[in-house]
């Protein structure tokens, strides 16, 4: 299925850099394989992680691309062993090649059907971070009720998600961290019980005094560098401090002396990795998800809906790092 469709629009990053390079142009609907579906896209969101992938970060090296990791949509056309889909379904999906296009292309695993009841706004914006925040909680750090935890860069798009994630999942109390003041209502509203500003003072003492002297037993981190070894001041005996990023653009150093005789441990855990090589495990997160957002447990915060065309603003929003909630490019008007 192979052919031009006029009006068909995609954004192509041409080189590497500034949003200069992205550009809204024609393309063809692509073709599938047997075990994939085509969808036409209602929603997909921006994350970080586009941004970095414009900038050549992220080691792929292959110009030009479509960015984008996730959307919503309806099922197109099915390949021919697909048997979950058919056309006309709502789904959401972690497509192969972008998700910045009008027409997108899937495996069937990592397609997942979205109630009637749940938007495409939500759908579009909720993947990223819903899945990897419930999978983080619940999963790696094996997040227990009654359980204390900490999140670093709380007022982000993954931080507002895990402090909602964590409280469903039954945590007693969390406690976020942010890197400037004008962030912390974000968190706060967000439902953490506390927030710290890391900058202003040491967040590790300031949690000991929250958690009276004891810890925390759960660490989210995202950041790295002096935050990852600042972190393990505060991490109580039996505690897991879970490594998911540097956005510092260093990784601490740990000692295994912080390790052995208080029975904590560090684990690390990427969705990208994931998506790749055991993508068949994500389905059980994606019922857990699908269930708290029909709860209204877990409430997506979108902050921006723009057209397709208006990618390179969306991706400025995100680097003046103003941003709060998610930012969506809509197929509506593009």
């Amino acid at each position: 299925m192979k052919h031009g469709v006029i009006g068909l629009k995609a954004i192509i990053v041409e080189q590497f850099g500034s949003t200069e390079n992205m550009k809204y142009v024609d393309v063809e609907i692509p073709s599938i394989g047997p075990k994939q579906v085509l969808i036409r896209v209602m929603t997909t969101s921006v994350n970080f992680a586009d941004i970095k992938a414009r900038y050549g970060n992220k080691g792929q090296g292959k110009l030009p691309f479509i960015p984008g990791l996730e959307a919503s949509g309806i099922v197109e056309q099915v390949g021919d062993e697909v048997t979950s889909f058919l056309p006309g379904q709502r789904v959401m999906a972690f497509p192969h090649n972008g998700s910045y296009a009008e027409y997108i292309v899937a495996d069937e695993n990592l397609t997942f059907a979205i109630p009637d009841t749940i938007s495409f706004d939500v759908a579009g914006s909720c993947g990223i971070v819903s899945f990897l925040s419930y999978k983080l909680l619940a999963d790696i750090a094996n997040l227990h009720y009654g359980d204390k935890v900490l999140i670093h860069s709380a007022s982000g798009g993954v931080g507002t998600t895990a402090i909602q994630v964590a409280k469903a999942l039954g945590a007693d109390t969390v406690i976020g961290t942010v890197g400037n003041e004008s962030k912390i209502p974000v968190a706060l509203e967000a439902g953490a019980d506390h927030v710290i500003c890391y900058t202003n003072e040491n967040f590790s003492q300031a949690v000991n005094e929250i958690t009276e002297g004891k810890g925390v037993n759960i660490i989210m981190d995202s950041i790295g560098g002096e935050i990852t070894e600042e972190s393990m001041g505060c991490l109580a005996n039996y505690g897991r401090l879970v490594v998911f990023g540097n956005s510092s653009g260093k990784y601490g150093q740990l000692q295994t002396s912080d390790l052995h005789s208080s029975c904590r441990s560090v684990l690390g855990f990427s969705f990208s990795t994931t998506r790749k090589e055991q993508p068949e495990i994500l389905k059980a997160t994606s019922v857990h998800v699908m269930r708290m957002l029909e709860s209204e447990q877990l409430k997506m915060k979108i902050s921006e809906k723009l057209p397709l065309k208006d990618a390179a603003l969306a991706h400025q929003f995100i680097e003046s790092r103003k941003s709060t909630g998610k930012i969506l490019l809509s197929m509506e008007n593009s």
